[in-house]
């Protein structure tokens, strides 16, 4: 991948300032300002995607989480951004992020949080046994108590709670 020029890396810089500052505006401003041949760099596709969510435009996330993917499928980030701007996406849902997440859990077996997203929706559609299996991949790969901790702050958990308390 083309290594940003250092106008281009200063304004996406910027951006993420921007948005740490919860200015989105801002943020917007400076990735419209990057030059042509950099809109699809990957970094700009993740900032984009994190402007995308913040402002809860899931349609355009899904759009540039989904070229994230396709531009760089060996980083966790634009599969996990993907499914989930899908599960909030017109037109996507649950099932749908599920099964667009499913693929990266092979992909990369020692990223924690896809299993324990790849948890999340298998509790909300309620297959809770294949929820229990993803949380138990997860906390094999995260740490015990760092996803049971997560786990328990997580609404999309909740089905799941009692088991996890006492765990």
């Amino acid at each position: 991948m083309k290594e940003l020029e250092p106008s281009d890396t200063h304004r996406l810089r910027a951006a993420e300032g921007w948005l740490g500052l919860g200015l989105p505006a801002e943020a917007a401003a400076e990735l419209d300002a990057l030059s042509p041949s950099c809109q699809r760099h990957p970094d700009v596709l993740e900032v984009r995607w994190i402007l995308h969510a913040h402002s809860q435009r899931w349609d355009a996330a899904l759009a540039a989480a989904r070229e994230l993917v396709l531009a760089t499928p060996d980083r966790a980030s634009g599969w996990l951004h993907r499914a989930y701007a899908l599960r909030r996406a017109a037109g996507g849902g649950l099932t749908q992020a599920q099964a667009a997440l499913q693929p990266a859990a092979e992909r990369f077996p020692k990223e924690p949080t896809i299993p324990f997203n790849l948890a999340c929706y298998a509790c909300q559609l309620g297959q809770l046994d294949e929820a229990r299996n993803w949380m138990k991949r997860a906390m094999k790969v995260g740490g015990r108590d760092v996803i049971r901790q997560m786990a328990l702050a997580d609404e999309d958990l909740k089905p799941l709670w009692s088991e996890l308390a006492g765990s």
